[in-house]
């Protein structure tokens, strides 16, 4: 199996590479239209239909957060799809104050205490990137509890057009820490997982904007359920708001 800590390849592309190919059709680099889906998938990129990317008054915009505990991959999954979608990715462990890198370095599990400051600068600085005119923006936080995902869920409060959707990476504990075993020059150590998986909640059925991937899969085929789950809520939101 694959490592989500390093860059995934797709038919020779990366996922920070300008175009990703399915070997057949590629989706451009064009931020005027992108070629992507209404039905079909191929390989973790759908090839047909376009969306495009120039914001309108009344356009739905979305914030995409990929959640779950160490080494589930959000990192590769929220950059692939931030290429794909042509939306600024925001990397949350880049937030944390030099405070908690040094506890989390030293093995001392973070505290809400911790957290509230680097949930709240991580809701801001979304909301920057769609001020600057984007029309979504995605990003990585672990999200372990709920109380944490309801600092986020403040985002859209008063913006009617923006959709906060939560992607949780869920996979068992043995797995997770075999792939942070396996990480190099990273604060995270692997005794870590074990006090993110107590003190992780994981989302409930009443979290209904939150869209959950089993990732003990291959890579590319998270990646490709990820786009595709992905690109049909945005087609639903589209599609409920038109009928407003």
């Amino acid at each position: 199996m694959l490592s989500y800590d390093s860059a995934i390849s797709l038919k020779g592309q990366t996922p920070g590479s300008p175009a990703l190919s399915n070997g057949h059709q590629s989706i451009p680099p064009s931020p005027n239209t992108m070629r992507l889906p209404t039905s079909s998938l191929s390989n973790g990129v759908r090839t047909n239909g376009s969306v495009p990317s120039s914001l309108s008054k009344n356009e739905q915009r979305h914030i995409w957060l990929v959640t779950g505990p160490a080494g589930c991959g959000k990192s590769t999954v929220a950059k692939y799809l931030a290429t794909v979608l042509h939306m600024p990715y925001i990397e949350g462990d880049e937030f944390h104050p030099q405070a908690n890198i040094d506890k989390m370095s030293a093995g001392i599990p973070l505290t809400d205490a911790d957290r509230w400051d680097w949930l709240t600068a991580l809701r801001e600085a979304s909301l920057k990137e769609l001020e600057r005119g984007n029309r979504g923006v995605v990003l990585t936080c672990s999200a372990l509890k709920r109380k944490y995902r309801d600092v986020i869920r403040v985002a859209p409060y008063f913006s009617p057009n923006l959709h906060l959707h939560f992607i949780y990476l869920d996979a068992s504990e043995e797995l997770l820490l075999q792939r942070v075993l396996a990480r190099q020059n990273h604060y995270m150590g692997a005794n870590m997982v074990h006090s993110q998986f107590e003190v992780l909640e994981r989302p409930t059925k009443d979290e209904v904007d939150v869209i959950s991937i089993d990732v003990s899969r291959p890579a590319e085929a998270v990646m490709a359920e990820a786009l595709d789950r992905v690109l049909d809520t945005m087609e639903t939101v589209a599609a409920e708001a038109q009928r407003k």
